[in-house]
């Protein structure tokens, strides 16, 4: 949430340039506030672990948030209790005709399936062109991220040599450490990664609507934006809860998968002592300093937005 101060007071043009959200008591004064509306496109085979993991970082600031579940009707989902999509989901299409302040795009377990190969790429594309107008601000997370950097923008993913799984260290580019998304972030934070594949790095070079604001040599993108944070990709997972990539080692050994223990994770990289969780409080931040920025830049009337 904002402070109120006087715009004479000196911290006023401090804070302004480091984009804290300030308000005078002007705008304080004549500011209608009202619940934010966001959506959630929840693609992920752990139907109800990632609600509970998106759900646990947006409920974490004292912003009211109406939550829209949402499910690709072209897609019969094989890992959700019997009934539960029914009855806490909508498919896209009903929500076609709604506005929302905010959208997450989650990831899927398609990355090795070209695009249009996954059966419901149609679906997903009518919402991503739809959310250009319709949403404020687009948060795509690993594949998801993928999905829209292709859609938009004809951006395409290769192939890794081995899967990139564990937590790494990444840090901000220069000039964004002072964004809306990244404020009280440190040099370096870390996060959890799990792909076999990345986008071209090429083409992102290439793509002048897009920023990058974190990237290393070991993982690749992490971060990129378009349209002032209107568009957000994220490759990695802020989200997961401490047991995430524990259970994602443990069931692909017992598929016989070739799988390395995830890096940095494992106190000594031994998969009998339990994870050493270090990326939870940039978590939290980074989400509620979307939904911040959100709720400061978003219209009153959702009517009003424009691409």
């Amino acid at each position: 949430m904002p402070i109120r101060i006087p715009k004479t007071l000196p911290a006023y043009d401090a804070l302004g340039k480091e984009n804290v959200f300030v308000m005078t008591e002007d705008r304080a004064a004549h500011q209608d506030i009202r619940p934010l509306e966001l959506a959630i496109v929840n693609l992920m085979p752990t139907t109800i672990d990632t609600e509970i993991q998106l759900l646990r970082l947006l409920g974490n600031t004292p912003l009211q948030v109406n939550i829209t579940l949402l499910n690709m009707g072209t897609h019969e989902s094989k890992n959700a209790p019997p009934g539960h999509l029914e009855k806490f989901y909508i498919s896209t299409g009903k929500a076609l005709h709604r506005r929302f302040d905010g959208l997450i795009i989650t990831g899927a377990p398609v990355e090795t399936l070209d695009f249009e190969d996954v059966d419901y790429w149609n679906e997903l594309v009518q919402l991503i062109d739809y959310s250009a107008t319709n949403v404020f601000s687009t948060l795509h997370i690993c594949w998801g991220a993928q999905a829209g950097l292709y859609r938009r923008y004809g951006i395409g993913k290769t192939p890794l040599s081995k899967k990139l799984f564990g937590v790494f260290p990444h840090g901000l580019s220069e000039g964004e450490r002072h964004t809306p998304l990244f404020r009280g972030f440190d040099d370096e934070f870390l996060a959890p990664q799990s792909r076999h594949t990345e986008s071209d790095r090429q083409a992102l070079n290439d793509c002048k609507a897009l920023c990058i604001v974190s990237e290393t040599p070991e993982t690749g993108l992490f971060i990129c934006s378009a349209r002032e944070c209107r568009e957000i990709y994220v490759t990695g997972h802020l989200e997961y809860d401490p047991l995430t990539l524990d259970r994602e080692y443990r069931r692909d050994l017992s598929r016989g998968s070739a799988i390395e223990i995830p890096r940095n994770y494992y106190p000594g990289d031994d998969p009998d002592k339990a994870p050493l969780v270090r990326w939870r409080a940039h978590a939290h931040l980074f989400f509620s300093n979307w939904l911040n920025f959100v709720y400061q830049e978003t219209p009153y009337d959702l009517g009003e937005l424009k691409e």
